[in-house]
Protein backbone atom coordinates (compact mmCIF):
# COMPACT_ATOMS: atom_id res chain seq x y z
CA UNK A 1 0.00 0.00 0.00
CA UNK A 2 1.01 3.62 -0.41
CA UNK A 3 3.33 4.50 2.47
CA UNK A 4 3.10 7.94 4.04
CA UNK A 5 6.40 7.32 5.82
CA UNK A 6 8.30 6.44 2.64
CA UNK A 7 6.92 9.48 0.85
CA UNK A 8 7.89 11.77 3.74
CA UNK A 9 11.41 10.33 3.54
CA UNK A 10 11.54 10.96 -0.20
CA UNK A 11 10.51 14.60 0.14
CA UNK A 12 13.05 15.13 2.90
CA UNK A 13 15.77 13.63 0.70
CA UNK A 14 14.84 15.79 -2.31
CA UNK A 15 14.77 18.91 -0.13
CA UNK A 16 18.48 18.42 0.53
CA UNK A 17 19.19 18.40 -3.22
CA UNK A 18 19.40 22.16 -3.57
CA UNK A 19 21.96 24.86 -4.22
CA UNK A 20 20.30 26.72 -1.35
CA UNK A 21 20.36 23.84 1.15
CA UNK A 22 19.71 25.24 4.60
CA UNK A 23 18.52 28.54 3.11
CA UNK A 24 15.13 29.71 1.90
CA UNK A 25 13.54 27.66 -0.84
CA UNK A 26 14.77 25.03 -3.28
CA UNK A 27 17.12 25.82 -6.16
CA UNK A 28 17.61 22.81 -8.42
CA UNK A 29 18.20 24.22 -11.90
CA UNK A 30 18.37 21.76 -14.78
CA UNK A 31 21.66 19.84 -15.12
CA UNK A 32 23.31 21.59 -12.18
CA UNK A 33 24.97 19.58 -9.43
CA UNK A 34 21.86 19.77 -7.24
CA UNK A 35 19.64 18.57 -10.10
CA UNK A 36 22.05 15.71 -10.75
CA UNK A 37 21.99 14.84 -7.05
CA UNK A 38 18.18 14.67 -7.09
CA UNK A 39 18.30 12.61 -10.29
CA UNK A 40 20.75 10.17 -8.67
CA UNK A 41 18.38 9.74 -5.72
CA UNK A 42 15.45 8.93 -8.02
CA UNK A 43 17.58 6.44 -9.98
CA UNK A 44 18.68 4.74 -6.77
CA UNK A 45 15.10 4.43 -5.55
CA UNK A 46 13.88 3.19 -8.94
CA UNK A 47 16.44 0.38 -8.86
CA UNK A 48 15.60 -0.41 -5.23
CA UNK A 49 11.94 -0.73 -6.28
CA UNK A 50 12.89 -3.36 -8.86
CA UNK A 51 12.77 -1.24 -12.00
CA UNK A 52 15.13 -1.66 -14.94
CA UNK A 53 16.55 1.82 -15.47
CA UNK A 54 17.75 3.46 -18.68
CA UNK A 55 18.53 7.04 -19.71
CA UNK A 56 18.18 8.67 -23.11
CA UNK A 57 20.50 11.04 -24.95
CA UNK A 58 18.98 14.08 -23.21
CA UNK A 59 19.26 12.54 -19.74
CA UNK A 60 15.61 11.63 -19.17
CA UNK A 61 15.38 8.61 -16.88
CA UNK A 62 12.95 5.75 -17.53
CA UNK A 63 12.39 2.94 -15.04
CA UNK A 64 10.57 -0.12 -16.45
CA UNK A 65 8.52 -2.82 -14.76
CA UNK A 66 7.90 -5.72 -17.11
CA UNK A 67 4.38 -6.85 -17.86
CA UNK A 68 3.08 -10.28 -18.76
CA UNK A 69 3.01 -9.13 -22.39
CA UNK A 70 6.02 -6.90 -22.99
CA UNK A 71 5.18 -6.34 -26.64
CA UNK A 72 2.18 -4.26 -25.54
CA UNK A 73 2.62 -0.45 -25.29
CA UNK A 74 3.63 0.62 -21.79
CA UNK A 75 1.69 2.73 -19.33
CA UNK A 76 3.89 5.79 -18.76
CA UNK A 77 3.73 8.05 -15.69
CA UNK A 78 5.98 10.51 -13.89
CA UNK A 79 7.07 14.16 -13.80
CA UNK A 80 10.16 16.36 -13.45
CA UNK A 81 12.72 16.96 -10.72
CA UNK A 82 14.20 20.39 -11.48
CA UNK A 83 13.01 23.62 -9.86
CA UNK A 84 12.99 27.36 -10.38
CA UNK A 85 15.46 29.47 -8.37
CA UNK A 86 14.31 29.67 -4.73
CA UNK A 87 11.24 27.58 -5.51
CA UNK A 88 9.47 24.91 -3.51
CA UNK A 89 9.88 21.21 -2.84
CA UNK A 90 6.59 20.09 -4.43
CA UNK A 91 6.50 21.39 -8.01
CA UNK A 92 7.51 18.32 -10.03
CA UNK A 93 8.57 16.33 -6.99
CA UNK A 94 4.96 15.40 -6.12
CA UNK A 95 4.60 13.76 -9.53
CA UNK A 96 7.83 11.79 -9.72
CA UNK A 97 7.74 10.71 -6.06
CA UNK A 98 4.09 9.63 -6.32
CA UNK A 99 4.98 7.56 -9.39
CA UNK A 100 7.88 5.96 -7.56
CA UNK A 101 5.71 5.14 -4.55
CA UNK A 102 3.06 3.56 -6.80
CA UNK A 103 5.69 1.12 -8.09
CA UNK A 104 6.79 0.23 -4.55
CA UNK A 105 3.18 -0.36 -3.52
CA UNK A 106 2.43 -2.53 -6.55
CA UNK A 107 5.57 -4.57 -5.96
CA UNK A 108 4.63 -5.15 -2.32
CA UNK A 109 1.17 -6.24 -3.41
CA UNK A 110 2.67 -8.66 -5.91
CA UNK A 111 0.71 -7.03 -8.73
CA UNK A 112 1.83 -8.08 -12.19
CA UNK A 113 0.59 -5.81 -15.00
CA UNK A 114 -0.31 -7.04 -18.45
CA UNK A 115 1.07 -3.90 -20.11
CA UNK A 116 4.57 -2.95 -18.91
CA UNK A 117 4.83 0.10 -16.67
CA UNK A 118 7.38 2.89 -17.13
CA UNK A 119 8.15 5.66 -14.64
CA UNK A 120 9.77 8.68 -16.27
CA UNK A 121 11.83 11.47 -14.72
CA UNK A 122 11.84 14.34 -17.22
CA UNK A 123 14.86 16.64 -17.34
CA UNK A 124 14.66 20.43 -17.68
CA UNK A 125 10.92 21.02 -17.33
CA UNK A 126 11.40 24.52 -15.96
CA UNK A 127 12.44 27.36 -18.27
CA UNK A 128 14.54 29.02 -15.56
CA UNK A 129 17.95 28.03 -16.87
CA UNK A 130 17.62 27.98 -20.67
CA UNK A 131 14.54 30.13 -21.25
CA UNK A 132 12.45 27.30 -22.71
CA UNK A 133 10.34 24.80 -20.79
CA UNK A 134 9.55 21.06 -20.94
CA UNK A 135 12.73 20.31 -22.89
CA UNK A 136 13.03 16.72 -21.68
CA UNK A 137 9.56 15.74 -22.80
CA UNK A 138 10.08 17.62 -26.06
CA UNK A 139 13.22 15.58 -26.68
CA UNK A 140 11.29 12.36 -26.03
CA UNK A 141 8.65 13.43 -28.53
CA UNK A 142 11.13 14.43 -31.23
CA UNK A 143 10.26 18.13 -30.83
CA UNK A 144 13.78 19.29 -29.91
CA UNK A 145 16.55 19.73 -32.48
CA UNK A 146 20.33 19.96 -32.46
CA UNK A 147 19.86 23.57 -33.57
CA UNK A 148 17.82 24.15 -30.40
CA UNK A 149 20.63 22.72 -28.28
CA UNK A 150 23.10 25.15 -29.86
CA UNK A 151 20.69 28.10 -29.69
CA UNK A 152 19.54 27.79 -26.07
CA UNK A 153 21.97 29.00 -23.44
CA UNK A 154 21.95 29.91 -19.78
CA UNK A 155 22.69 33.23 -18.11
CA UNK A 156 26.38 32.37 -18.05
CA UNK A 157 26.46 31.86 -21.81
CA UNK A 158 26.73 28.06 -21.65
CA UNK A 159 24.96 26.39 -24.54
CA UNK A 160 22.58 23.55 -23.72
CA UNK A 161 24.62 21.36 -26.09
CA UNK A 162 27.77 21.97 -24.03
CA UNK A 163 25.95 21.39 -20.75
CA UNK A 164 24.69 18.01 -21.97
CA UNK A 165 28.18 17.03 -23.07
CA UNK A 166 29.60 18.01 -19.68
CA UNK A 167 27.11 15.63 -18.03
CA UNK A 168 28.31 12.74 -20.19
CA UNK A 169 25.16 12.74 -22.30
CA UNK A 170 24.93 12.44 -26.09
CA UNK A 171 23.50 15.59 -27.68
CA UNK A 172 24.64 14.47 -31.15
CA UNK A 173 22.38 11.43 -30.77
CA UNK A 174 19.36 13.49 -29.77
CA UNK A 175 17.13 11.72 -32.29
CA UNK A 176 17.50 8.53 -30.24
CA UNK A 177 15.81 10.24 -27.28
CA UNK A 178 12.51 10.04 -29.20
CA UNK A 179 10.12 7.69 -27.40
CA UNK A 180 9.74 4.74 -29.75
CA UNK A 181 6.00 4.09 -29.67
CA UNK A 182 2.80 5.66 -28.36
CA UNK A 183 2.27 4.53 -24.76
CA UNK A 184 -1.09 3.10 -23.85
CA UNK A 185 -1.58 6.10 -21.55
CA UNK A 186 0.42 8.81 -19.83
CA UNK A 187 -0.36 10.07 -16.32
CA UNK A 188 1.11 13.01 -14.41
CA UNK A 189 0.41 14.20 -10.88
CA UNK A 190 1.15 17.80 -9.91
CA UNK A 191 0.33 20.53 -7.44
CA UNK A 192 -2.30 22.87 -8.87
CA UNK A 193 -0.11 26.03 -8.64
CA UNK A 194 -3.32 28.01 -8.16
CA UNK A 195 -6.05 28.58 -5.58
CA UNK A 196 -9.09 26.86 -7.09
CA UNK A 197 -8.95 23.54 -5.22
CA UNK A 198 -8.06 25.10 -1.88
CA UNK A 199 -10.85 27.66 -2.23
CA UNK A 200 -13.35 24.93 -3.13
CA UNK A 201 -12.03 22.69 -0.30
CA UNK A 202 -11.72 19.79 -2.75
CA UNK A 203 -8.64 17.54 -2.46
CA UNK A 204 -8.25 16.45 -6.09
CA UNK A 205 -8.51 18.02 -9.52
CA UNK A 206 -8.93 16.19 -12.82
CA UNK A 207 -7.37 18.27 -15.58
CA UNK A 208 -9.48 18.93 -18.69
CA UNK A 209 -6.92 20.96 -20.66
CA UNK A 210 -3.49 22.58 -20.37
CA UNK A 211 -2.66 26.16 -21.24
CA UNK A 212 0.49 26.74 -23.26
CA UNK A 213 2.95 29.63 -23.35
CA UNK A 214 4.37 31.75 -26.11
CA UNK A 215 7.71 33.06 -24.89
CA UNK A 216 9.47 36.04 -26.46
CA UNK A 217 12.77 37.77 -25.77
CA UNK A 218 12.79 41.48 -26.59
CA UNK A 219 15.89 43.67 -26.80
CA UNK A 220 15.32 47.42 -26.89
CA UNK A 221 18.17 49.51 -28.23
CA UNK A 222 17.88 52.92 -26.63
CA UNK A 223 20.69 55.41 -26.05
CA UNK A 224 22.53 55.82 -22.76
CA UNK A 225 23.06 59.52 -22.05
CA UNK A 226 23.79 61.77 -19.08
CA UNK A 227 20.71 62.00 -16.88
CA UNK A 228 21.28 65.65 -16.05
CA UNK A 229 22.51 67.06 -19.33
CA UNK A 230 19.99 65.43 -21.72
CA UNK A 231 16.65 67.26 -22.12
CA UNK A 232 13.52 65.13 -21.92
CA UNK A 233 12.61 65.71 -25.56
CA UNK A 234 15.99 64.47 -26.78
CA UNK A 235 16.04 61.18 -24.90
CA UNK A 236 15.80 57.64 -26.26
CA UNK A 237 15.14 55.92 -22.94
CA UNK A 238 15.03 52.14 -23.27
CA UNK A 239 13.50 51.66 -19.84
CA UNK A 240 10.64 54.09 -20.48
CA UNK A 241 9.82 52.15 -23.65
CA UNK A 242 10.02 48.91 -21.67
CA UNK A 243 7.65 50.28 -19.03
CA UNK A 244 5.16 51.22 -21.71
CA UNK A 245 5.38 47.75 -23.25
CA UNK A 246 4.93 46.02 -19.89
CA UNK A 247 1.77 47.97 -19.18
CA UNK A 248 0.49 47.44 -22.72
CA UNK A 249 0.82 43.67 -22.33
CA UNK A 250 -1.04 43.87 -19.02
CA UNK A 251 -3.86 45.79 -20.70
CA UNK A 252 -4.08 43.52 -23.75
CA UNK A 253 -4.15 40.33 -21.70
CA UNK A 254 -6.60 41.82 -19.21
CA UNK A 255 -8.99 42.76 -22.01
CA UNK A 256 -9.05 39.16 -23.32
CA UNK A 257 -11.39 37.44 -20.88
CA UNK A 258 -13.28 34.79 -22.84
CA UNK A 259 -11.28 32.67 -23.20
CA UNK A 260 -8.81 34.28 -20.80
CA UNK A 261 -5.19 35.13 -21.57
CA UNK A 262 -2.45 35.99 -19.08
CA UNK A 263 0.61 38.04 -19.98
CA UNK A 264 3.75 38.45 -17.91
CA UNK A 265 7.08 40.23 -18.26
CA UNK A 266 9.16 38.14 -15.89
CA UNK A 267 12.58 39.42 -16.96
CA UNK A 268 13.63 43.06 -17.20
CA UNK A 269 17.36 43.77 -17.51
CA UNK A 270 18.53 47.36 -17.77
CA UNK A 271 21.95 48.56 -18.98
CA UNK A 272 24.03 50.25 -17.76
CA UNK A 273 21.97 50.29 -14.55
CA UNK A 274 23.51 53.45 -13.14
CA UNK A 275 21.59 56.12 -11.24
CA UNK A 276 22.82 59.07 -13.29
CA UNK A 277 22.67 57.44 -16.75
CA UNK A 278 19.58 57.22 -18.95
CA UNK A 279 18.95 53.50 -19.58
CA UNK A 280 20.01 52.43 -23.05
CA UNK A 281 19.74 48.70 -23.63
CA UNK A 282 16.84 46.76 -22.10
CA UNK A 283 15.99 43.06 -22.28
CA UNK A 284 12.47 41.78 -21.57
CA UNK A 285 11.36 38.19 -21.13
CA UNK A 286 7.70 37.93 -22.17
CA UNK A 287 5.32 35.07 -21.38
CA UNK A 288 1.81 34.89 -22.88
CA UNK A 289 -0.48 31.95 -21.99
CA UNK A 290 -3.96 30.65 -22.61
CA UNK A 291 -5.89 27.42 -23.02
CA UNK A 292 -6.96 28.89 -26.40
CA UNK A 293 -4.35 29.09 -29.18
CA UNK A 294 -6.47 31.66 -31.06
CA UNK A 295 -6.81 33.96 -28.04
CA UNK A 296 -3.10 33.69 -27.26
CA UNK A 297 -2.16 34.49 -30.87
CA UNK A 298 -4.51 37.48 -30.86
CA UNK A 299 -2.81 39.04 -27.83
CA UNK A 300 0.63 38.30 -29.27
CA UNK A 301 -0.30 39.98 -32.55
CA UNK A 302 -1.67 43.03 -30.77
CA UNK A 303 1.50 43.25 -28.66
CA UNK A 304 3.69 43.11 -31.76
CA UNK A 305 1.72 45.97 -33.30
CA UNK A 306 1.99 48.01 -30.10
CA UNK A 307 5.71 47.30 -29.86
CA UNK A 308 6.26 48.62 -33.37
CA UNK A 309 4.27 51.78 -32.63
CA UNK A 310 6.00 52.44 -29.30
CA UNK A 311 9.51 51.99 -30.67
CA UNK A 312 8.78 54.06 -33.78
CA UNK A 313 7.36 56.88 -31.67
CA UNK A 314 10.33 56.77 -29.29
CA UNK A 315 12.83 56.33 -32.15
CA UNK A 316 14.21 53.06 -30.80
CA UNK A 317 15.45 49.98 -32.62
CA UNK A 318 14.49 46.56 -31.29
CA UNK A 319 15.02 42.83 -31.81
CA UNK A 320 12.26 40.34 -30.98
CA UNK A 321 13.08 36.63 -30.71
CA UNK A 322 10.51 33.86 -30.38
CA UNK A 323 11.91 31.43 -27.80
CA UNK A 324 9.01 29.01 -27.93
CA UNK A 325 5.41 28.83 -29.08
CA UNK A 326 3.53 25.90 -27.64
CA UNK A 327 0.04 24.69 -28.42
CA UNK A 328 -2.62 24.30 -25.70
CA UNK A 329 -4.09 20.83 -25.40
CA UNK A 330 -7.41 19.31 -24.43
CA UNK A 331 -7.63 16.05 -22.53
CA UNK A 332 -9.79 13.34 -24.05
CA UNK A 333 -13.20 13.29 -22.38
CA UNK A 334 -12.87 9.54 -21.90
CA UNK A 335 -9.68 10.03 -19.88
CA UNK A 336 -11.30 12.75 -17.77
CA UNK A 337 -14.16 10.34 -17.05
CA UNK A 338 -11.70 7.53 -16.30
CA UNK A 339 -9.82 9.56 -13.66
CA UNK A 340 -13.02 10.98 -12.22
CA UNK A 341 -14.25 7.42 -11.69
CA UNK A 342 -10.96 6.45 -10.01
CA UNK A 343 -11.43 9.36 -7.59
CA UNK A 344 -15.03 8.33 -6.91
CA UNK A 345 -14.01 4.74 -6.22
CA UNK A 346 -11.37 6.02 -3.77
CA UNK A 347 -14.07 8.00 -1.96
CA UNK A 348 -12.45 11.33 -2.83
CA UNK A 349 -14.19 14.42 -4.17
CA UNK A 350 -12.68 15.86 -7.32
CA UNK A 351 -13.12 18.87 -9.57
CA UNK A 352 -12.78 18.93 -13.37
CA UNK A 353 -10.59 21.94 -14.15
CA UNK A 354 -8.14 23.40 -16.67
CA UNK A 355 -4.46 23.91 -15.94
CA UNK A 356 -3.18 27.44 -16.33
CA UNK A 357 0.43 26.26 -16.08
CA UNK A 358 2.24 24.19 -18.69
CA UNK A 359 3.39 20.64 -17.94
CA UNK A 360 5.29 17.80 -19.55
CA UNK A 361 1.94 16.08 -20.14
CA UNK A 362 1.05 18.60 -22.85
CA UNK A 363 3.60 17.12 -25.26
CA UNK A 364 2.03 13.66 -25.04
CA UNK A 365 -1.61 14.53 -25.68
CA UNK A 366 -1.28 14.18 -29.47
CA UNK A 367 0.45 10.82 -29.02
CA UNK A 368 -1.57 8.94 -26.42
CA UNK A 369 -4.44 9.33 -23.94
CA UNK A 370 -3.15 11.70 -21.24
CA UNK A 371 -4.50 12.18 -17.73
CA UNK A 372 -3.45 14.69 -15.08
CA UNK A 373 -4.38 14.88 -11.41
CA UNK A 374 -3.93 18.00 -9.26
CA UNK A 375 -3.73 18.47 -5.51
CA UNK A 376 -4.06 21.82 -3.71
CA UNK A 377 -1.05 23.89 -2.75
CA UNK A 378 -1.33 26.23 0.23
CA UNK A 379 -2.76 29.62 -0.80
CA UNK A 380 -2.08 28.67 -4.42
CA UNK A 381 1.58 29.57 -3.97
CA UNK A 382 4.15 27.96 -6.26
CA UNK A 383 7.58 28.87 -7.68
CA UNK A 384 8.18 30.37 -4.26
CA UNK A 385 9.89 29.25 -1.02
CA UNK A 386 6.44 29.29 0.65
CA UNK A 387 5.16 26.56 -1.71
CA UNK A 388 3.55 23.84 0.40
CA UNK A 389 1.31 20.82 -0.02
CA UNK A 390 -0.31 18.51 2.51
CA UNK A 391 1.22 15.05 2.83
CA UNK A 392 -2.33 13.78 3.36
CA UNK A 393 -3.30 15.11 -0.07
CA UNK A 394 -0.15 13.66 -1.62
CA UNK A 395 -0.98 10.22 -0.23
CA UNK A 396 -4.55 10.56 -1.53
CA UNK A 397 -3.44 11.37 -5.05
CA UNK A 398 -0.81 8.61 -5.03
CA UNK A 399 -3.55 6.11 -4.16
CA UNK A 400 -5.72 7.35 -7.02
CA UNK A 401 -2.73 7.23 -9.38
CA UNK A 402 -2.06 3.65 -8.30
CA UNK A 403 -5.61 2.60 -9.16
CA UNK A 404 -5.40 4.42 -12.48
CA UNK A 405 -2.15 2.69 -13.38
CA UNK A 406 -3.50 -0.72 -12.37
CA UNK A 407 -6.63 -0.27 -14.46
CA UNK A 408 -4.70 1.14 -17.44
CA UNK A 409 -2.25 -1.78 -17.37
CA UNK A 410 -5.07 -4.24 -18.11
CA UNK A 411 -5.71 -5.16 -21.75
CA UNK A 412 -9.43 -4.89 -21.01
CA UNK A 413 -9.18 -1.11 -20.40
CA UNK A 414 -9.65 0.82 -23.64
CA UNK A 415 -9.30 4.59 -23.81
CA UNK A 416 -11.41 6.50 -26.31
Amino acid sequence: MISRERMARDFAAMEKCSDTAGAEGITRLAFTDSDWQGRAYIIKEMKAAGLTVREDAFGNVIGRLAGTQNDLPPVLFGSHGDSVPSGGNYDGAVGILSALEVIRSLQEEGFVPEHPLEVVLFMCEESSRFGAATLGSRAMRGKLSLEDLQRLQDAGGKKLYEVLQARGLQPDNLEFARYPQPPKAFFEVHIEQGKVLEHAKIPLGVVTGIAAPTRLRLHLHGKADHSGATPMNLRHDGLCAAAEIVLKLEALAGAQTEPPVVGTVGILKVHPGVMNVIPGECELGIDIRSISAAAKDKVEGELRQALEEICQRRELEYDLEEISKEVPVEMRPGMVDFLTERCRQAGEACLAMPSGAGHDAMHWADFAPVGMLFIPCREGISHNPAEDASLDDIVKVAKVLEEAVKAASSKSTVFK
